[in-house]
């Protein structure tokens, strides 16, 4: 860090991970590299309104980063040639341009993963005003995958008392939470997930009444049936294929379907048929496709229900945190071949730094 005199302004080094190109489907290590720039501490006096300069403390890795090379309008990318990923994060404002910001406060959002990041898009920049919760908590459980799992359950799904919730891809940041809030609603809930280690904790810290390891069955039907065996009123898709083929078969008259992602068909060549349809129609089955995006304006609902559930300590929650900037290539990678054990994140800088 290099201070400036007689009126320059501070100079710092800014590492960054950058994209050697666009990519298509899930990153690999070698798609990305580390690189050293310099910025300034101050938004220069001909930088657009609204434009923030954050110093990025966490970066999350979520199963949405992946590279789509013709992006349809409207969709982010994340992933450009020689320009930094992008994805959630929490930082600390070190410069505003913006009336609702300003330098020292805490925020959470979409973000570029460098150490220092200008953000001009800020509709998606979220002021954190509890900090008697880990801030790594703003890339998941009370962030972006949180409030996904809020949208979800609450707003699509509107479980009761009693009835029967299934989870595919139930590990995930999105998955744990969801399994927990409806367990807190008095549902029965099982999960899925890819390993024998992640059923475990699934059952025995996450409070999920049963999971199990959707690569040792052979028939995922059977399986569904033997969890389920009067039908699921709730199923929380992550996963789509053969899986939701499955489930189709397994709903109940009146089910409800929110559909957060489709996991198992983002590497194929052409995306799976799914047979089973046909479920919908017999059983009067809602199945809804959702995004976060459009449910921003729900974010202090969902601190209102999950805050005081973590406060009292009924929501338990496992993160990966992989420490420095330039582990992030090998994290992000690990992401897609199911290493993480947890929310994967990465801690750029400490708080008091």
């Amino acid at each position: 860090m290099a201070s400036g005199g007689n009126g320059e302004e501070l100079m710092v080094k800014n590492k960054q991970v950058l994209a050697k190109d666009y990519i298509t489907g899930n990153p690999r290590e070698s798609d990305m590299y580390l690189t050293t720039a310099t910025t300034k501490l101050k938004l220069p006096a001909e930088e657009e309104e609204a434009a923030v300069l954050v110093k990025n403390l966490y970066l999350s890795c979520d199963p949405y980063m992946r590279g789509v090379k013709n992006p349809e309008p409207g969709r982010p990318q994340f992933f450009a040639p020689n320009a930094p990923i992008v994805g959630y994060g929490v930082g600390k404002v070190v410069d505003s341009k913006h009336p609702e910001f300003k330098a020292g406060d805490l925020v959470w959002g979409i973000t570029t993963w460098e150490e220092y990041s200008v953000i001009k898009r800020t509709e998606s920049l979220f002021k954190i005003h509890h900090t008697d919760v880990p801030l790594s908590y703003y890339t998941g459980i009370l962030g972006m995958p949180g409030l996904t799992a809020y949208v979800g359950l609450y707003e699509i799904c509107k479980p009761k008392a009693g009835e029967k919730v299934f989870i595919s891809s139930a590990f995930g940041a999105v998955g744990q939470l969801v399994g927990q809030l409806a367990k807190l609603m008095g549902c029965y809930v099982v999960g899925s997930a890819g390993s024998d280690d992640k059923v475990e904790i699934l059952k025995n810290k996450l409070g999920f009444d049963e999971a199990f390891n959707y690569k040792s069955q052979g028939d995922l039907d059977a399986a569904l049936k033997r969890y389920f065996p009067k039908g699921i009123d709730i199923y929380f898709e992550n996963v789509g294929g053969k899986m939701l083929d499955a489930v189709l078969l397994n709903m109940r008259d009146h089910g409800r379907i929110a559909v957060c992602g489709m996991i198992s068909q983002y590497d194929l060549h052409e995306s799976e048929g799914v047979r089973n349809l046909m479920e919908l129609v017999l059983k009067r089955i809602r199945m809804e496709g959702f995004t976060v995006l459009e449910n921003y304006h729900l974010y202090s609902s969902f601190l209102d229900t999950v805050l005081p559930y973590i406060g009292l300590g009924k929501i338990a929650y496992v993160e990966h945190i992989v420490q420095g900037l330039h582990n992030g290539p090998a994290a992000l990678a690990d992401l897609f071949t199911g290493l993480n054990v947890g929310k994967t994140l990465l801690l750029v800088a400490p708080h008091d730094d």
